[in-house]
This record gives structure tokens, C-alpha cells and sequence, in this order.
């Protein structure tokens, strides 16, 4: 038997508070759940889920859970604004200008929200930073203005450093300090003004360890680079795929240039994503050795997905092309078939392709995922690549990413989908044409065709 969702986020919190001593009704501990659980369970989330939060929690000491629950309880851009629940405890520090938010000044009273402007070192009149810090700050002050009325100074402090310190993948600063350095001394600033009768060797103590049990979240927060299965992390980027491309999320409604348009959008983040940012480290801990470790299985990660990412956009080019080439982009499964369906096992663009030659170099590890999966299930896409695997086979790993220069090319307007075609191995076009054909009786004449050109 199992707890419901919602029962075990109560059950996290009830159990985080109790050891921090805070004084709260369970009638209190309960409101809190549910918030957290309305904002974690949208229809929006793929990722940022209450599971996500689950695995943030586990073997974590208090302060850390009530940090986890929180962290992601505001997500801006991904959730249309902010959640309906935590409305009424962000809207009144924040102005909208257009697609971002300011920060306003504050009530010198309003001590929650003037303490996460401190540790997050954001000011009056700041925009707040999109992709580096917003959601997290906004997430923190829910969560500072919730709990400030039941911790004691020092844990509130520490529940909002923590939150922080999850925002990902940020570079040294000029000076080569590096986030966590930076999070450290404003946590100092703001435990002497809370303690200031405290000695320099107990406010350090209390910082070192406060600033270990946020690097242990913050690493915790992006533990998937360092997963050895490359299945398993390329799941997870698939759901991250699914969640911030919004016509993805309806399975054989979007397109194939959304879904292009949202493969793209990753592969340009990975590509462009230093794998020495992905995890922290302060003060030894993690050691060298592990950092070591969780950098370079953090590469061979992101280079794995940039390969399968670039093999996946390479075949959707194709059958873009034919689309463009034959009349106008449409539904993605008109062409290569739906992923399931009420009546039967659906006729699917693989039923239709011949067996592909093996005569070029090929990654086995990257042929095994397009043919037998990613690690997790999806609800809105294959987790199998047959057409993919198609083309991989075909060309082989070389052929492919050549094939994907031409596809940007073809992107941004250099050359024709004809053109593309053209420069492709002709039988594998043919080939996946006449697929095409058996699965879109509406493009069948056109696809045929179209072949002729070739």
C-alpha cells in the first residue's frame, strides 16, 4: 500500500516540521501540502512533478526537505504565470512588463520577502534574471512567507539558502568566485544580523554547514547528468522537452515543425551547456575526485543526448521536407503514424520500411536507444526512434551529423527542402517516401511524385 501524492507531501512536511520543532497545527502542515501538490501536479508539469520532489527529499535532513518541497513551486514561464495557490504571496513585490517581472520595493515589515532579496542578492527596480533565479527566488518567498511564522530565524534562513542554491548551471563570476562562495557570504551577512552576538568561529561553523546541505541539494536538483544508464538521462530530458514545449504536450496533435521546433530548443541548450557548470562543490565537499567523476559523466551525458538529439532532427527533417515538398507541414503522425490508438494497434511509418543496410560506422549505444527505447515510458511520444533508427542505420554516425548541417541549412532558409533531399542518399529518401506514402493517403499521389524528382 501506498500513501497518495498528496498524503505524502503532508507526511514530508509534517515530519520535517516536527524536527525542526516548529510550531504548527496539523490543520497548517496540511494547507501547506496542498499547495505544494496543486503547484507540483499541474497539467503543465512533465518534469518539475511532485516525483521530482520526492527524489530531492530523500535521506535529506530537514531543512532540506522543506527546501525541496518548495523549490519549484513557482515555475513563470512554464506554468502561464504564477500558480493559483501562491498568487496572493507573489503578486504584490512583482510588476509585469511585457514577458518579465521587476521587482518592486517592499514593506519595511514584509522581513520574508527582504530576507530572500538578500540571500539572493536581487534588488528594487531588478529584473528579475528568466533563466537564472527567478523561479527560484519567487518559489522562496512562498515558502518564507509560509513557514516564517513557525521556524526559528536561523532555519528560515537556511530553507531559503538552500532554495538558492538550486538555481543550475552558473559559471564563476569575474573574480572566479563561484555561486556558492557568493551564496555563502550573504548567508554570513544575514545570520549576523540575526545573531550578532555570535562569535566569528560559530557564525563560520554555522555557514560551512549550512552551505554543505545546500551543494548536497543543488547536486541532488541535477543528479540525472550523472546517472550512468544514458537511457535514463536521455528520459529525463525528454520529459524537460515535453514540459517546456506546450503543443507537445497533446500526443499526435502537434506538428512536425513543433515538434522540430522543440527538439531544436534542447539541443541548443545542451549544446551550449559547460558540463564543469552542471555541479557544485564548496569547501571539499563533493571531494575533487567526485567532481572528477561527476564531470565527466556529465559530458559523456550531454554529448550522448546532443547525438541522439541531432539523429532525431535529422530524420524529422526529412519527413518535414516531404511535407513542404508535397504541400504544407501537418500532424506528424499523418505521416509517420499514431502512438496509440482505441481502435487497435495503429499502423506506424515502420511497418512500411524495408530493412536498412548495416555498412556504415554506427554508435551501439545510440543505435540500442533509437531501437529499443529510452529508459521511461513518455505518454506523449515513442520511446522507441524507428525512424531514426532508419536513417542512423543507413548513413551511419558520420552521414548523420553531415545529414544535419544540411537540415539547419535547410532551416534557415540556405537551401530547398528539394535541395535537402537531394543531397541525401537517394534509395533512403525513396525508401521513406514510399513509408510515407503507405501511411498518408492524402499525400500518396504527391509522395509518389515527388520521388520521380529525386
Amino acid at each position: 500500500m501506498a500513501l497518495s501524492t498528496v498524503n505524502r507531501i503532508i507526511t514530508l512536511f509534517d515530519d520535517a516540521l516536527s524536527a525542526v520543532s516548529a510550531s504548527i497545527s496539523m490543520a497548517e502542515t496540511e494547507q501547506l501540502g496542498m499547495l505544494v501538490h496543486h503547484a507540483m501536479e499541474s497539467k503543465t508539469r512533465a518534469y518539475h512533478t511532485a516525483a521530482h520532489v520526492f527524489g530531492m527529499c530523500e535521506a535529506m535532513n530537514p531543512r532540506q526537505v522543506l527546501a525541496a518541497l518548495f523549490h519549484d513551486v513557482v515555475y513563470y514561464q512554464l506554468d502561464g504565470g504564477f500558480p493559483q495557490k501562491c498568487r496572493p504571496l507573489v503578486e504584490g513585490f512583482t510588476r509585469s512588463e511585457g514577458d518579465t517581472l521587476v521587482l518592486q520595493p517592499v514593506d519595511t515589515d514584509d522581513t520574508a520577502v527582504a530576507l530572500c532579496m538578500a540571500v539572493f542578492g536581487f534588488a528594487p527596480g531588478q529584473v528579475l534574471p528568466l533563466y537564472c533565479g527567478m523561479n527560484e527566488f519567487l518559489s522562496a518567498v512562498v515558502a518564507a512567507r509560509l513557514l516564517q511564522p513557525h521556524l526559528k530565524p536561523d532555519d528560515l534562513l537556511a530553507v531559503v539558502a538552500c532554495i538558492e542554491s538550486t538555481i543550475p548551471f552558473r559559471q564563476p563570476d569575474a573574480d572566479g568566485h563561484t555561486a556558492l562562495q557568493r551564496l555563502a557570504k550573504r548567508v554570513e551577512q544575514q545570520y549576523r544580523v540575526l545573531y550578532p552576538d555570535s562569535s566569528a568561529e560559530s557564525v563560520q561553523t554555522w555557514v560551512t554547514q549550512l552551505v554543505w546541505d545546500a551543494v548536497k541539494l543543488a547536486n541532488r536538483d541535477v543528479s540525472s547528468f550523472a546517472v550512468t544508464d544514458p537511457g535514463l538521462f536521455l528520459s529525463s530530458t525528454w520529459l524537460l522537452i515535453e514540459e517546456s514545449n506546450a503543443p507537445l504536450k497533446v500526443a499526435g496533435m502537434y506538428n512536425l515543425q513543433e515538434y522540430r521546433h522543440g527538439l531544436t530548443r534542447m539541443d541548443g541548450f545542451l549544446r551550449g551547456l559547460d558540463p564543469d557548470n552542471v555541479f557544485q562543490q564548496f569547501q571539499g565537499l563533493p571531494t575533487d575526485d567526485e567532481m572528477t567523476n561527476l564531470r565527466t559523466v556529465a559530458r559523456r551525458n550531454i554529448g550522448f543526448a546532443s547525438d541522439f538529439l541531432g539523429a532525431k532532427i535529422t530524420s524529422i527533417a526529412i519527413i518535414e521536407a516531404m511535407a513542404l515538398c508535397t504541400g504544407t507541414d501537418g500532424p506528424i503522425s499523418m505521416f509517420l503514424g499514431d502512438i496509440r490508438s482505441t481502435y487497435g494497434r495503429p499502423d506506424r511509418v515502420d511497418d512500411f520500411l524495408p530493412e536498412a543496410p548495416h555498412t556504415e560506422v554506427l554508435n551501439p549505444d545510440l543505435l540500442r536507444v533509437f531501437e529499443k527505447g529510452r529508459t521511461l515510458e513518455s505518454s506523449n511520444d515513442l520511446t522507441t526512434s524507428p525512424i531514426t533508427a532508419f536513417v542512423y542505420r543507413y548513413i551511419g554516425h558520420a552521414g548523420t551529423q553531415q545529414a544535419l548541417d544540411h537540415a539547419r541549412a535547410m532551416f534557415s532558409g540556405a537551401i530547398t527542402p528539394l535541395d535537402f533531399l537531394r543531397v541525401l542518399n537517394r534509395d533512403m529518401v525513396c525508401d521513406i517516401l514510399r513509408a510515407s506514402a503507405g501511411i498518408a493517403p492524402s499525400r500518396r499521389t504527391a509522395l509518389k511524385l515527388l520521388e520521380q524528382t529525386l
